[in-house]
């Protein structure tokens, strides 16, 4: 590229957008502490008592919150900025997806919930994401989905997460939480294809097909056995879609004990202990 462009060497990348990132001999690690200290200041919450998780365990909020309206630009400024550190905090992303909801009319319930999180980030402010160095590893990716399966109060809509790891559970390459349709499955499957085909380009070796880890036995028989499809016309191309992949080791669907399912995460809020886990 030198030989190409007018350019200066400034060394190993350190900083970039408010990620922090640390490279040592044994790996690499990418965290966002800076930023969430100034966005605590910010937020009148530096010198705040720390939580343990970043949103109560059963929590229930809705849009038609009877509580007193609170100043929705601080809420959204707060919110707005909770929601770029998302992307070294993948433990935060349902807590701060979930208050995102209540944007347009935020209420006092809505807020609480805010400073909860907030709470939490300023006892986890050191927390992010660790790559550690390994050679002579194959390309091999293990994911897991999830689905809190229509729990949201208002529209009965379902939150689905997705993640990928570099070969074990310690190097975290994808994660995503949103509010879709309950078929969580598809999703995991299309991001395990996509992923596959881009580590083929990346690394020029054919990667092992992705094995996607789910703790619900029926979506897995469904996707396997094509005789269950004549009884779920309403979903056929969805699962189409899964069963073509499936069959075609393009991905391989395993089941993982709800106790184990690390989706959860990005799914509902979770007590301390599973949280710690």
């Amino acid at each position: 590229m030198k030989n190409t462009f007018r350019m200066s060497d400034l060394g190993l990348l350190t900083y970039y957008l408010g990620i922090e990132v640390e490279q040592r001999k044994d790996g690499i690690t990418l965290c966002q502490s800076s930023y969430a200290h100034k966005l605590l200041e910010r937020s009148g919450m530096g010198k705040c008592r720390p939580n343990k998780t970043p949103m109560e365990e059963k929590l229930k909020l809705s849009k038609d919150s009877k509580a007193g309206k609170v100043d929705a630009t601080s809420y959204q400024s707060i919110v707005g900025g909770l929601q770029y550190l998302v992307h070294t905090r993948p433990d935060l992303a349902f807590a701060i997806g979930y208050v995102s909801r209540f944007m347009a009319e935020p209420r006092k319930d809505h807020q609480i919930a805010v400073q909860h999180i907030l709470r939490y980030v300023a006892g986890t402010i050191n927390y992010g994401l660790v790559y550690p160095r390994r050679s002579g590893e194959k390309a091999h990716l293990i994911g897991y989905s999830d689905s809190d399966m229509g729990c949201d109060i208002d529209g009965r809509r379902s939150t689905s997460g997705m993640l990928f790891f570099w070969r074990v559970r310690d190097r975290l390459v994808e994660h995503e939480a949103k509010d879709c349709c309950p078929l969580y499955v598809r999703g995991g499957v299309r991001r395990g294809v996509w992923l596959r085909r881009l580590l083929w380009e990346v690394t020029r070796e054919e990667p092992r097909a992705p094995v996607l880890r789910v703790d619900n036995n029926s979506a897995i028989e469904l996707a396997k056995n094509p005789v269950l499809h004549d009884r779920s016309k309403h979903i056929d191309i969805q699962f189409h879609y899964i069963r073509k992949c499936v069959a075609g080791w393009q991905v391989i669907l395993g089941h993982v004990h709800t106790a184990q399912q690390l989706a959860d995460l990005l799914t509902k809020p979770l007590g301390q202990r599973r949280q710690d886990r």
